[in-house]
């Protein structure tokens, strides 16, 4: 699943703080530990100003422009399609198709799923995943009169493949599954659980939001049929993600929304749509988001992903180390797989009131259920606070939320 990386810095934490100008203190706001990454990363100074330089030196609208700027603009957008397709390894740059979120693209694949679908067909989701790959299946059950089966996680959030299997009837139409939780942070084993849908005739979706910022992603390798991403917890900007999709889903799926610039020819009484990507990219695009989009992925490549990696599971480790030593705190997912999230709660405290005295510290981090409201029903809290890492994190930030953490049970008993 790994392929190789561009030559890269040596691992400087200094320097790469001093990258992002809210994490080195340069905000207003002063010094603060920022360990919201889960729900959205910081942005490097190289990423904004790209956007600006894109804003000021090319830009236009894309596509059949008749004058240079134009055609400079369009170089810029279909160049981070490129850039993308390079990042995941995808076979073809018009395998990837610019959403404004991952939550999008998901939403995209369902919704021409609504076409393919007949009511008691099935799709196979799990509860360990986020409700932006839930809700969209919900919304076609209620529409299309599809069932959706439930494959859980073991106590420490593992999935295991042969459960898929397992499910799979002659009605599954559709594997939808996370490849990194948001809860838990460790990797599904999710190349197992494509090769045993594949086996039995069934696609695989895959929601990729955590796994690509972390991990070197290789869609060809995992050869799953659709992968969805979002930009602005890659160190890019909101507003732009991306579905990867093989050819002949493209071919047959349907355009979730009509406009400007998917179509090729529109007449009275028919309409052609354009070949794919463009196909599903109705109306304006994300075109400087585009442009910081690929800004992001430089950045990651010359830190090295490896590299973030193997620092973010040191950070794991000792946090995990850390919190075991705090009474009254439980730390769920598989401590033998130190991941770059941690989350915990307290049956003495509620995650709002820890992570409100937090913050006084200037720790941010997120409390709540995480949008995983049937994983947060396995577990037995209905709240609990999140703490997730990125490059830019250190020890001495896990051991400040440590400490917090620590000070806040004895204030909230």
């Amino acid at each position: 699943m790994l392929h190789p990386e561009p030559a890269q810095k040596a691992w400087n934490p200094d320097a790469i703080r001093s990258d992002f100008p809210l994490i080195a203190g340069l905000s207003g706001y002063g010094r603060i530990t920022y360990l919201d990454n889960a729900a959205s990363a910081q942005k490097p100074r190289s990423v904004m100003d790209s956007m600006t330089d894109g804003a000021f030196t090319r830009y236009a609208n894309v596509h059949r422009g008749a004058h240079r700027l134009s055609g400079l603009a369009t170089a810029s957008y279909e160049g981070a399609r490129a850039r993308l397709q390079a990042f995941l390894n995808a076979p073809g740059a018009e395998q990837v198709i610019f959403t404004k979120s991952a939550t999008e693209a998901i939403n995209l694949v369902a919704s021409a799923f609504a076409a393919i679908v007949a009511p008691g067909d099935e799709i196979i989701v799990s509860s360990l995943d986020h409700h932006a790959n839930l809700v969209p299946w919900h919304m076609l059950r209620e529409r299309r009169g599809i069932v959706l089966r439930w494959v859980d996680p073991d106590a420490f959030g593992n999935l295991d493949p042969a459960a898929f299997a397992d499910a799979i009837t002659h009605r599954t139409r559709l594997v939808a599954v996370t490849h990194m939780s948001n809860v838990f942070g460790v990797l599904t084993p999710l190349e197992a659980i494509v090769r045993l849908a594949h086996e039995r005739g069934v696609p695989v979706l895959a929601d990729g939001t955590q796994a690509v910022v972390h991990h070197a992603i290789d869609v060809s390798a995992l050869d799953v049929d659709f992968y969805a991403l979002t930009g602005h917890k890659l160190y890019g900007p909101t507003g732009i993600g991306a579905l990867y999709a093989k050819p002949g889903w493209l071919e047959r799926m349907s355009p979730m929304l009509g406009g400007g610039e998917m179509v090729a020819t529109v007449g009275r009484n028919h309409v052609e749509y354009a070949p794919a990507p463009h196909k599903f990219e109705a109306g304006t695009p994300p075109i400087l988001e585009a442009i910081g989009l690929v800004a992001a992925l430089d950045y990651i490549e010359s830190v090295g992903r490896s590299s973030i990696a193997a620092h973010e599971a040191a950070l794991g480790r000792h946090a995990r180390a850390r919190f075991a030593a705090i009474p009254g705190i439980t730390v769920f997912g598989d401590t033998e797989k130190p991941g770059p999230i941690l989350t915990f709660a307290s049956a003495s405290a509620h995650a709002n009131d820890i992570a409100a005295i937090l913050d006084g510290k200037g720790i941010c981090v997120r409390a709540g259920a995480h949008c995983t409201q049937p994983l947060h029903q396995m577990l037995g809290f209905s709240s609990t606070c999140r703490a997730s890492f990125a490059m830019y994190s250190t020890l001495a930030e896990v051991d400040a939320l440590a400490d917090a953490v620590d000070e806040a049970l004895t204030i909230l008993k």
